[in-house]
């Protein structure tokens, strides 16, 4: 029962709460960096409602966030003097912008900061103020402590990461993801699901954080497929909102697993879509995991329970959880790893650097080269 747990400062959750974001802004200043995707169109809105006086800078994240543009959006708030960074849109925006607010106060450059391929330094100090209004339903970037920045020099993604990187506010509104493509809902989903899956059968679990992630895969089960078929289904699209927040919550307090493992160096070697590599990995890491765990005679009750919410039935066994994912990718229409030039000759690669990716330290099990690359096969 021993256990800590850190979010954002703030959260708020509701229909139109993107109203209240004037009023959020005056309590951290008047020189605003507005963080936006490839569509600008919901940040000129924002921009326009803001109070006479404020000075807005855009800043565009077209992509995931590499080094390159996380570089060049810190010299941009330096330039501007900018009192507070405001992200909208995905997982990606959400990601550049915290980055970007923890660079602007801290000396030295980004790869002094970064994972794996930089120096790993802490921040000194605390990033200008952040808020996080997310416009998909997956990520639960607005409520972490990392940033996923792509390094196209190494073909990795890594983290920056730091306690004081959790967003001053986290505002979700689920009418904001209304505009959200089948094929984005579903992606994003996978990716909220995934999350939610990992961090209930972590061997870092704790009893607060299993309490979220029982209620997100509650709402993922019954309201995923549905927000995929009918995006405009309020409800549906309520429940994926609050899912994706509740999956944020726990992954920034307990490690995932092989699944984002897999997903960090993936990413980095081949342009797939982050959802889409969870959608492929998941249900064989399950299945591994379960069998691993079978052979050894370890604690199957996770898997079970998992099983019993995701089917809806108090009969399931821990397999049945490996069908039903199957199933709703399936139905989801989610491409392979393949359809995306992935081949068995990328293997070896992808299992030495998904070994010592920070997410596989969370997995239930320790699996071995000859499992791991089991799991690329069987999600080709």
């Amino acid at each position: 029962m021993n256990f800590s747990f850190a979010t954002a400062s703030k959260i708020i959750f509701g229909n139109h709460s993107i109203d209240q974001v004037p009023t959020l802004i005056r309590e951290f200043g008047h020189k605003v960096l507005l963080v936006c995707g490839r569509n600008v169109q919901r940040a000129e809105e924002l921009a326009g409602n803001l109070d006479p006086g404020i000075e807005v800078t855009f800043f565009q994240v077209e992509s995931e966030p590499t080094t390159h543009l996380v570089t060049a959006g810190m010299e941009l708030a330096r330039e501007k003097e900018c009192d507070v960074v405001v992200a909208i849109g995905g997982g990606s925006v959400i990601d550049a912008a915290k980055a970007i607010a923890a660079m602007a106060t801290n000396k030295g450059e980004l790869m002094d900061y970064l994972e794996v391929i930089g120096r790993g330094k802490p921040l000194l100090e605390k990033p200008l103020p952040c808020i996080a209004i997310p416009t998909t339903a997956g990520t639960g970037a607005e409520v972490t402590k990392n940033s996923v920045i792509k390094s196209p020099d190494q073909h990795v993604k890594v983290s920056l990461r730091s306690d004081f990187m959790y967003p001053d506010v986290a505002l979700i509104d689920p009418v904001l993801t209304y505009s959200m493509s089948p094929e984005l809902t579903a992606s994003t989903g996978v990716d909220a699901l995934t999350h939610l899956l990992e961090t209930f059968v972590s061997n870092q679990a704790n009893p607060f954080v299993d309490m979220l992630c029982r209620e997100g895969l509650h709402r993922i089960s019954r309201s995923l497929l549905k927000a995929y078929k009918n995006v405009e289904d309020k409800v549906a699209r309520e429940d994926m909102a609050m899912a994706s927040l509740l999956g944020g919550m726990a992954l920034a307090n307990v490690k995932l697993g092989a699944v984002h493992g897999f997903a960090g160096p993936m990413g980095g070697m081949y342009p797939i879509p982050h959802g889409t590599v969870c959608a492929s990995l998941v249900s064989a890491v399950i299945e591994m995991n379960i069998e691993v765990l079978s052979e050894s005679g370890g604690d199957l009750s996770k898997f079970e329970e998992l099983a019993k919410i995701l089917t809806g039935s108090q009969k399931a066994k821990a397999e049945d959880s490996i069908v039903w994912v199957e199933n709703l990718v399936s139905a989801l229409n989610i491409p392979p790893l393949s359809a995306f030039g992935l081949t068995e000759h990328d293997f070896p690669m992808l299992v030495e650097k998904a070994k010592v990716s920070s997410s596989m330290k969370g997995n239930p099990v320790l699996l071995g080269d000859e499992q791991l690359s089991w799991i690329l096969e069987k999600s080709l």
